[in-house]
């Protein structure tokens, strides 16, 4: 039998890439494009994975769901309004994502505030779905407690049949969220674990950058 991995061994030296101040746009939105679309070009699996982390009652709370639009302003992703992240973003919007591209030894941190897309955004997304997806917000009471598996599957048999002849309508409680980033921290792996940090700070309306010390 073979001897178990200690976890305290696991460890990788990054030596892919550095990340110098002249090679980022001022613009850390668009250096964000510019890094999503390498990773798009590597053929990552699930690029858009991002880590979703939100905060009630003092206690953070982290999730993974899926970038769906960059915008001048931020980050767009859906979920159901009446989701435990939901209720979270609602009663504090102080979020976080953190986007992790292992291949390319990168990660990028953002930090802001979220709000709601208007309806016309979420009906756009929404019609744009797999017909699958459109029965599946209808049916899923999101993080609501279920019997078993059995409910669920119960639940969309119930409804499925319908929308062979009718069209889905998207209720009320599915949308889609903003995040508008005020600090925005692109990572590099680096030897010997000296990373390259360059953190992004929005001042004023005007975005700055610094270099941390990894």
């Amino acid at each position: 039998m073979a001897d178990p991995i200690k976890i305290s061994e696991l460890r990788k030296d990054y030596k892919f890439k550095a990340l110098l101040e002249s090679d980022v746009l001022t613009d850390p939105i668009e250096q964000f494009k510019v890094w999503f679309d390498e990773a798009m070009q590597a053929q990552l699996p699930e690029p858009n994975a991002m880590c979703l982390s939100t905060i009630q009652h003092n206690q953070p709370s982290s999730r993974y769901v899926l970038l769906k639009g960059i915008e001048h302003q931020g980050f767009v992703f859906f979920s159901n309004y009446n989701s435990n992240k939901g209720s979270e973003m609602e009663a504090i919007p102080n979020v976080a994502l953190n986007f992790i591209w292992l291949e390319l030894e990168r990660q990028v941190r953002v930090e802001g505030t979220v709000s709601k897309l208007t309806d016309a955004e979420n009906d756009d997304y929404f019609y744009s779905r797999p017909i699958g997806s459109q029965i599946g917000a209808i049916v899923s009471a999101q993080s609501s407690v279920l019997k078993d598996r059995k409910e669920l599957d119960d639940a969309w048999t119930a409804i499925e049949g319908k929308y062979h002849t009718e069209k889905p309508i998207r209720p009320e409680h599915w949308g889609g969220y903003l995040v508008k980033p005020n600090k925005i921290e692109f990572w590099q792996g680096r030897s010997s674990r000296l990373h390259d940090r360059l953190l992004f700070t929005l001042n004023e309306g005007k975005w700055e950058l610094c270099r941390l010390s990894p």
